[in-house]
């Protein structure tokens, strides 16, 4: 089976974004998200030991799905380009590494099916797009409300699974873990 990369039809940052594209990229996250779930469940399913795996929306499901992911998560080496900027913006120890476009892919096809996951278990849970200050890390993008911290951006704490994955703070049960941290923090 081969796996379809997710192409989001908007290539600037969402900062730099007007916001009529912003509202235009919420109605595409919407509008891809039965697809992507599809296309999710058959990429799973197609490697073995995991053909039984059910997109039923339930939590016990974020078990198989992390413990697959964990065995998809790519890395390539990151660019003199890509080093400099970063180095720029942030003065931290760059790793010389980043996630491969299919492992950002499915982090966005998996962070989608976690959001089904808390929408059928925590019906008090709605999208929502902030976009009153362009400096908060989730700016325009789509997040869950309704948690006492504060939004949940479920494709973005996918990524960041991922990066833990690479540096070997997390394994595959940290999908299931973040679902379970976040759901006694629903407001």
């Amino acid at each position: 089976m081969t796996y379809e990369l997710v192409r989001p039809p908007f290539t600037q940052s969402f900062q730099e974004m007007a916001e009529g594209e912003l509202n235009r990229y919420l109605e595409w996250f919407g509008g891809v998200l039965p697809e992507r779930l599809n296309m999710l469940a058959n990429a799973v399913r197609s490697a073995p030991s995991y053909e039984d795996w059910q997109p039923d929306g339930m939590p016990n499901s974020l078990n198989l799905l992390g413990q697959w992911f964990a065995t998809q998560i790519a890395v390539r080496p990151r660019s003199k380009i890509e080093m400099r900027s970063i180095d720029a913006k942030f003065p931290i120890d760059v790793p010389g590494e980043e996630l491969t476009d299919r492992t950002l892919s499915l982090a966005m096809d998996i962070g989608m099916y976690l959001s089904q996951v808390f929408l059928k278990n925590h019906p008090s849970l709605k999208w929502e797009q902030p976009l009153a200050n362009k400096k908060f890390i989730d700016y325009g993008q789509p997040v869950l409300v309704a948690f006492k911290p504060g939004p949940f951006n479920p494709v973005r704490m996918v990524v960041t699974f991922a990066y833990g994955v690479v540096s070997h703070q997390r394994a595959g049960d940290g999908l299931r873990n973040i679902y379970e941290t976040w759901s006694k923090l629903v407001a």
